[in-house]
């Protein structure tokens, strides 16, 4: 399934085409009308899957803040477990696509194993991520990377000073997000424990300036991304930074995202239950 398909079914789950124009763009994009309505089932259950917490989950206090970063008031979603008890912070980063439906989940996901979860929209320079997806992923070529990553950073201070936090906190990001959440580790001597998936490596010179303990996870079958991982681990050894590498083979750049084609059921489980165990350590007070 082509990003161009989940694109447009995300637009129309979101309300931006009605169900005949989606239907029409669909048989394009499949090859006819048959094709189509052989994949609207699939695409549905994409849908379903991805939200593995409800919005509204009573466990579960959810909402949309504002932060301030480098570039201006930062957009974010955030979830944390009902209750008064101080929870360490954990960052959230998406994909290039924006802040939309299956980072919030991760996000869900993240406040019911007892954090406070934030993900911040890195689009939120320009008013946040579009309701149409295709409009995101232009967007990023337009970002400023150096106050990209100080929002990101200016979300570890939000989350250190919060007020029903412990202070540690945290950062997990996938694909572009993985690349920004090793410029956050970089950029930020409080954050405590990062986890990019299959991110771009930070240049080697950087690594040293890394205080944060680093769980790192590839997919086996993603040879551009793969490429970097020899300079950055021999960087981390030099640096005698605390970090664990992972790669699971047979999987696809993307493995961890169940709304896509490439979700890899196994080595996404395997990684999250290694996250989760991580950051528990770690963000411990």
């Amino acid at each position: 399934m082509s990003p161009e398909t989940n694109d447009l079914y995300e637009e129309f789950a979101r309300g931006s085409i009605d169900r005949r124009e989606f239907f029409r763009k669909l048989s394009r994009l499949a090859g006819g009308t048959a094709a189509a309505a052989a994949l609207l089932p699939v695409l549905e259950s994409s849908r379903a899957m991805a939200q593995v917490i409800p919005k509204d989950d009573p466990r579960l206090e959810t909402g949309d803040i504002k932060y301030p970063g480098e570039s201006g008031e930062v957009r974010a979603y955030s979830a944390r477990p009902k209750g008064g008890t101080k929870l360490a912070g954990v960052i959230v980063i998406h994909e290039n696509r924006g802040l939309n439906p299956h980072t919030e989940d991760i996000a869900r996901r993240v406040a019911l194993e007892g954090f406070i979860a934030i993900a911040p929209d890195a689009l939120s320079p320009f008013g946040g991520t579009p309701e149409n997806p295709s409009e995101a992923s232009p967007l990023f070529q337009k970002l400023d990377r150096q106050a990209n990553t100080k929002n990101y950073v200016a979300a570890v201070r939000y989350l250190k000073t919060h007020p029903q936090a412990t202070g540690k906190v945290g950062c997990m990001g996938f694909c572009w997000g993985g690349g920004v959440t090793n410029q956050v580790a970089v950029n930020s001597p409080d954050l405590a424990a990062a986890v990019p998936f299959y991110g771009s490596q930070p240049a080697p010179e950087d690594v040293p300036r890394i205080k944060a303990a680093m769980l790192i996870h590839y997919a086996g079958e993603d040879a551009r991304i793969n490429a970097g991982i020899p300079a950055f681990e021999e960087a981390l050894k030099k640096a005698g930074i605390d970090y664990n590498i992972y790669t699971y083979q047979g999987a696809g750049h993307a493995f961890m995202n169940d709304t896509g084609t490439r979700y890899h059921k196994e080595a996404a489980e395997l990684a999250w239950k290694r996250t989760v165990a991580f950051l528990k350590e770690k963000l411990k007070t």
